[in-house]
């Protein structure tokens, strides 16, 4: 890792396995190296969710049963997930993106915290 890639911080499960395979698993990590690097993703990779936040993203990981999402953020010094699950459906279910919502301000009132200390 070089000292200008961003950190990642997992504020939930990592990719492992189950349910990703190997494959995804090395997948995914290729594409969050990239954003560690400062590259960025699109279709049909990466898709923006305003509905959870400015510089949120969603990380698509076709595995050979379904496709995973990697639900991340980017932060001028870190990537941040908050979520990974196999979505089945079109619609990003409501209670994902209120937990990502929920665990980003979590992560942003610590981070603050941890400036005002």
């Amino acid at each position: 890792m070089s000292p200008t890639d961003k950190s990642i911080v997992w504020l939930c499960d990592t990719v492992r396995t189950p349910p990703f395979s190997q494959q995804a698993r090395c997948e995914a990590g290729g594409f969050l190296r990239l954003l560690q690097r400062g590259d960025s993703l699109s279709m049909p990779h990466s898709r923006p969710m305003p509905t959870i936040g400015a510089r949120c993203h969603e990380l698509r990981i076709n595995d050979h049963d379904a496709t995973k999402r990697i639900f991340y953020r980017i932060d001028s010094d870190a990537i941040i997930i908050a979520d990974i699950l196999v979505k089945k459906t079109r619609a990003t279910p409501t209670r994902v993106i209120q937990g990502c919502k929920n665990r980003f301000k979590e992560y942003d009132n610590a981070k603050r915290e941890e400036k005002a200390t």
